[in-house]
């Protein structure tokens, strides 16, 4: 059914606090330094061709030959260094092949990435992606260093609203109970009932049994959701910024040239795109659609460094792709992950209380029984 309304910050009279934009990262001080760990020699040889080796292998069929020695020294540095400090990296599908392939320990979507870091044992988690996956893993592991390479990778969706939106929901919608996407920050989980993913928000909408729900911040996911199920849908006016950028018209362009084609998009998408794709899912869906159905040619309809990912795993696939970035996934790169364990930063922190009152929003949708 159709969406029973949608708000944003300019139909409440007071005005919240929006989540400041990207400051520059923090300098090391003298202290960090001084408890640096050396830098590693970062140079081609045949050591280091050697022991990456078995790495190419993964990715060769995405990054070229002469790619390699450039990327290899610091690949290797990075895994001996995690050893060394006893941490973890966790990157999600939209991160580069260099990364998600070669030097991530867990890879995948956000809901994934929720559930791994609840088992992970090291001392020390390296989350390469935004900042609010960083946040969810400090949710979860209060106790960790949890470090993000660079914490201005953000979120269009998630600096689209803040805690005191949803507490002025909340008061134009009294009882109604509110689900927030995990796209968004520790403050925003602090205030709602669950959250979800792009993976099981249909599941985690119907599981509250209630006739109305308020789901934020993603507008068009909540249209997704609501087409999906007979709940009614109270929206927020957020959008991916990478993802609201395409158009079904791309994809019937697409079809034009090929009739035989497989289209697939992520539901973060307007409607007009999802009413062209074949299938519509989260970034794990997407993946597994196409381990499973093995399409001959298939378009990927989100972030393209995922079809990158993909195509290493399945060279075999011909896989299209109109190229969106994520501008805040590509701020982690190998040199900031190498920096990152090298002077322990950037650490993520979150106040207490805060994080007390998210932890149970986030621990009700990993809890979520089938």
């Amino acid at each position: 059914m159709p969406i029973a309304g949608i708000y944003g910050p300019d139909d409440f009279r007071k005005s919240a606090q929006r989540r400041p934009n990207a400051q520059a990262r923090t300098p090391v001080s003298p202290a960090g330094r001084a408890a640096a760990w050396p830098m590693p020699q970062l140079e081609w040889t045949p050591e280091v061709e050697r022991a990456t080796a078995h790495l190419y292998e993964r990715v060769k069929s995405v990054i070229p030959p002469v790619e390699w020695p450039l990327m290899a020294p610091t690949i290797k540095a990075i895994n001996e260094l995690k050893q060394e400090r006893n941490a973890v990296i966790l990157a999600h599908n939209y991160q580069t092949p260099e990364i998600f392939h070669c030097v991530a320990d867990i890879g995948g979507d956000s809901l994934q990435l929720a559930i791994e870091a609840t088992k992970v044992k090291s001392d020390i988690i390296v989350q390469c992606g935004v900042h609010f996956m960083a946040e969810t893993s400090k949710i979860l592991n209060p106790q960790k260093t949890v470090l993000i390479p660079d914490s201005r990778a953000g979120c269009s969706l998630a600096s689209s609203i803040a805690g005191a939106d949803v507490r002025l929901l909340r008061e134009r919608f009294p009882g109604v109970p509110v689900v927030a996407y995990v796209n968004t920050s520790a403050d925003v989980k602090a205030e709602v009932d669950i959250c979800c993913t792009s993976s099981n928000a249909v599941q985690v909408v119907e599981s509250l049994h209630a006739p109305t729900v308020i789901f934020l911040p993603d507008q068009y996911l909540a249209k997704y959701v609501a087409s999906q199920t007979d709940v009614k849908i109270i929206a927020w006016k957020g959008a991916c910024e990478v993802h609201e950028r395409f158009t079904g018209e791309e994809l019937r362009a697409y079809r034009e040239a090929d009739p035989s084609v497989q289209i697939i998009a992520h539901p973060e998408c307007p409607p007009d795109v999802l009413a062209e794709a074949d299938f519509t899912g989260s970034t794990a869906h997407m993946i597994n659609w196409v381990r499973n159905k093995h399409p001959k040619r298939v378009v990927m309809i989100t972030e393209c460094s995922m079809a990158d990912n993909v195509m290493a795993e399945l060279p075999d696939v011909e896989i299209m792709r109109p190229c969106n970035l994520c501008p805040h996934m590509k701020r982690i790169t190998l040199a900031k992950i190498l920096d990152s364990l090298i002077y322990m930063r950037e650490e993520v922190t979150i106040d207490p209380a805060i994080a007390e009152k998210a932890r149970r929003s986030v621990e009700r949708m990993i809890n979520l029984k089938n």
